[in-house]
């Protein structure tokens, strides 16, 4: 089974929902016929590179809404992240434009590596305060994942891997998905937000049932 998975490492329902969906997968029997995909996207493509306030500040003035209202969202959203073993530090979290982040990912993808450098991403951002949009701490990330330095520094300045992440983005506008994470199971059924494990074991349980009601039905032509 193919899952292909569209995420933004600066979205914190996306770290949530990779926990809940590991946790699903881990319990799932078919576990070892599954290959994971993961795919860029962007919340908000328009942040500058850096953004020079806070993630309140910033959502306060995105949104349009009161600093106290987005402090009790961060709070909720710091509750259900802790459910899942995640220490969120909304305070310490650095505001940055993730384009590089996702350039940096499809690097990794390309050696096998898309997994760990995603998850190590995800973790620099929310919980250790690590500026997604610096070239030095994205080498730093790249090479703990066993990346080459040198390649990721000139990944980055010749933006190589620029193309695929627009493609991403570009093949998530087509599949109409507005928003993240997004779950897509064969390619046959879509799967939005952190939903609970039980809820992803359902859409896996589906998704192979699908496949092989396909198989046979395509066997008995």
């Amino acid at each position: 089974m193919q899952i292909d998975i569209w995420s933004d490492v600066a979205c914190p329902w996306c770290f949530i929902g990779k926990r809940r969906f590991e946790r699903a997968l881990a319990s799932w029997e078919h576990r070892d016929e599954v290959q994971v995909t993961w795919h860029s996207f962007q919340l908000d493509p328009t942040l500058p590179e850096h953004y020079d306030g806070t993630e309140a500040d910033y959502l306060a003035s995105r949104k349009g809404l009161p600093l106290d209202q987005v402090r009790q969202m961060f709070a909720h959203v710091a509750e259900q992240a802790a459910g899942e073993g995640l220490a969120y530090d909304f305070e310490a979290l650095v505001v940055a434009n993730s384009l590089r982040a996702h350039q940096l990912l499809h690097l990794a993808k390309a050696h096998g590596a898309a997994d760990a450098v995603k998850e190590a991403l995800l973790s620099a951002h929310f919980e250790r305060g690590v500026d997604i949009g610096s070239v030095d701490a994205l080498v730093a990330l790249g090479a703990a994942a066993g990346l080459e330095e040198a390649e990721i520094r000139e990944s980055l300045a010749d933006e190589r891997h620029l193309p695929a992440v627009r493609e991403d983005i570009a093949t998530a506008q087509r599949l109409g998905i507005t928003g993240v994470p997004f779950f897509v199971l064969d390619m046959r059924m879509g799967l939005s937000g952190a939903q609970p494990v039980e809820v992803f074991v359902q859409a896996l349980d589906r998704a192979r049932e699908a496949s092989i009601e396909d198989a046979v039905d395509e066997g008995a032509r």
